[in-house]
């Protein structure tokens, strides 16, 4: 049996609370979300952007949560409820346990940020290292200010490795949530033209992002992608901060962990690579060049901590891409069947063009077309129209047989498209969503794409409730 991941008097001191109520044994999980929590766990009652947790403190305590954190302010109204620590402001506790989690771990600790690529990045060193050691990190997108702190208030003490997502919105973001996890190896996947709305240009958001490298522990490994214009931007500031090392991975020659060729297919990749002039080769088990290229920077990571390389490159071939982030579906319609990859999860010009070139690859079967569902890139700023506007290039190259598109930005996008190619717009995804599933027929492939704010993930859900999935022994 696992030890607790908390004792009750352990977290009490961690979160520096004032205990009401008979504290726990043991806490087994933590969590912000009554609809996941699970018996055993701690609830912290954060304020939302829509909600304030405060509303939800009885029923998590109802449902099993060993203790509920709560703020001071709201202490009378929760009086004989159940096991409480009570704390001045309750993301602060979360955060100030998080820390004392960390300051306890034995095990390497890793920083994933970067405008594109983190999550799939993250999961693959997930992947990786876990065949090699107790391995933990978060279970979703939890890069921002109440998911970094919550997902190292999750870590067991007894971890060989803890990876951890960092991500920002707006500047001054970066460094407090690297501080908190103070990594042994840093990686940058890449900076592209994303959050333009809150930065004056993407060397800006290079120099955002390149807090990871401030927040290394003294000596520690910064990876830089050595393809971007960036690259040296980012290595100058490694340089100046904590590092004891710099290691570069890419396409470029110099690159310490390079690419020397791959063979790109639908629903795999083949990648042969040098780390630091040893030949690497290996099967990826997700598809597209980006996930080739961040693979290199898995193996990067990989050669920083000392873990062996051959078995992370063996792993690498059980890779498969989440849902919402290039997971593939293959659906039963009349006459046939279609392929369904949901890109939902989020939108910007990099990663559009990566699943628009994944999209032109796969064949089609029969009268089949190559469908693309496209929803807002947001947060691009005054650049914003121009980029979507931009996107018709890949989509003549790839051989997009029909875009459909909503949002007030991707209008500009849907009028730069020859007439052939327009499949139809919509002010919105709601509207969308009927003419995409009337327009499907047997044969056709189609990947739904854009930002979480566009709500592309319904069109999706739209699409695996009208058509059925073929059984996986099919």
């Amino acid at each position: 049996m696992s030890a607790p991941l908390w004792t009750g008097d352990k977290l009490i001191a961690a979160l520096g609370a004032r205990p009401e109520g008979a504290v726990p044994p043991a806490v087994t999980g933590a969590s912000i979300d009554t609809r996941t929590l699970e018996p055993g766990d701690v609830f912290f009652a954060i304020q939302g952007e829509a909600r304030d947790g405060h509303e939800f403190v009885k029923g998590a305590l109802e449902k099993g949560a060993a203790l509920a954190v709560i703020d001071e302010v709201h202490a009378a109204e929760f009086e004989g409820a159940g096991a409480l620590a009570i704390v001045p402001d309750v993301l602060k506790a979360m955060e100030r346990a998080g820390t004392t989690r960390r300051a306890a771990l034995k095990g390497r600790v890793i920083a994933v940020t970067g405008s594109v690529g983190k999550t799939g990045t993250k999961e693959a060193l997930r992947l990786v290292l876990s065949r090699q050691g107790k391995t933990h990190a978060p279970v979703a997108s939890y890069n921002n200010h109440w998911g970094v702190p919550l997902t190292l208030c999750r870590t067991p003490s007894d971890i060989a490795y803890g990876v951890y997502e960092i991500g920002m919105n707006s500047p001054g973001e970066i460094v407090p949530l690297a501080r908190m996890v103070r990594p042994q190896v840093s990686i940058i996947t890449t900076v592209q033209p994303v959050h333009l709305a809150a930065f004056a240009s993407v060397e800006g958001i290079a120099e955002e992002k390149a807090g990871v490298f401030w927040e290394l522990e003294k000596g520690g490994t910064a990876i830089v992608n050595a393809d971007i214009p960036q690259s040296e931007l980012l290595r100058d500031i490694a340089r100046s901060g904590p590092a004891g090392r710099i290691i570069t991975f890419g396409e470029s020659p110099d690159a310490d962990v390079k690419l020397v060729s791959c063979a790109l297919k639908p629903d795999m990749s083949t990648v042969e690579a040098r780390v630091f002039g040893e030949p690497v080769t290996y099967r990826l088990g997700s598809p597209g060049k980006h996930i080739v290229l961040n693979s290199l920077g898995v193996l990067a990571v990989v050669h920083a901590l000392g873990a062996d390389l051959a078995l992370a490159a063996l792993a690498l071939g059980d890779l498969k891409p989440p849902a919402g982030r290039g997971a593939r579906q293959i659906l039963q319609a009349p006459g046939g069947r279609i392929t369904l990859l949901d890109e939902s999860y989020n939108g910007n010009p990099a990663s559009m063009r990566a699943a628009i070139e994944n999209l032109g690859r796969l064949p089609v079967e029969g009268r089949g077309r190559r469908i693309a569902v496209l929803g807002d890139m947001r947060e691009l700023g005054p650049t914003g129209p121009e980029l979507h506007r931009a996107l018709a290039e890949p989509l003549v190259a790839n051989r997009i047989d029909k875009v459909f598109t909503c949002g007030p930005l991707m209008k500009g996008l849907h009028e730069s498209l020859p007439s052939p190619m327009r499949g139809a717009y919509a002010p919105g995804a709601g509207e969308l969503e009927p003419l995409v599933l009337d327009a499907i027929r047997a044969g056709d492939v189609i990947t739904v794409k854009g930002s979480l704010g566009s709500r592309m993930g319904p069109i999706v859900k739209a699409i695996l409730a009208r058509f059925p999935a073929v059984p996986a022994e099919d």
